[in-house]
């Protein structure tokens, strides 16, 4: 195997070919295990979304946020309810005041078909899992 190819004499070395791939192996699987799996949860509002129901999904949303999820939030509009739209928008304008210190838009709300939805990422004010920033 050549460990200096650039230079003027190659520097080679000879090694089991077998083992060279086995650690090739291991690194690859260590490289995959140190990965982190970024999810994303959603969570669903109607424009009539009662208080308690609003408080319970939105301590959901804080939760899932604190974890490091990233988070959908959509209002789903149900037949007439479409003719509100401003309901829509105000229930996320809330949602994103009061969720600003666990996580920031991703994405501005935006309509899709019958649907108004957010995505939020979340704050990472601690860094690496190892203390490191």
């Amino acid at each position: 195997m050549e460990i200096v190819p650039d230079n003027s004499i190659p520097v080679c070395r000879i090694l089991d070919f077998k083992r060279f791939l086995y650690e090739q192996k291991k690194k690859e699987k260590e490289i995959k295990r140190r990965q982190r799996v970024v999810q994303t949860k959603e969570i669903r509002f109607t424009p009539e979304t009662s208080e308690h129901d609003y408080k319970f999904k939105k301590q959901h949303i804080e939760n899932f946020l604190k974890e490091g999820h990233r988070v959908k939030v959509s209002v789903f509009y149900k037949g007439r309810e479409i003719l509100y739209k401003e309901r829509g928008y105000a229930l996320l304008e809330r949602l994103i005041k009061e969720l600003a210190e666990y996580g920031k838009i991703d994405r501005a709300p935006k309509f899709e078909g019958v649907r108004l939805s957010v995505t939020f990422i979340p704050i990472d004010v601690k860094g690496d899992k190892n203390g490191k920033t």
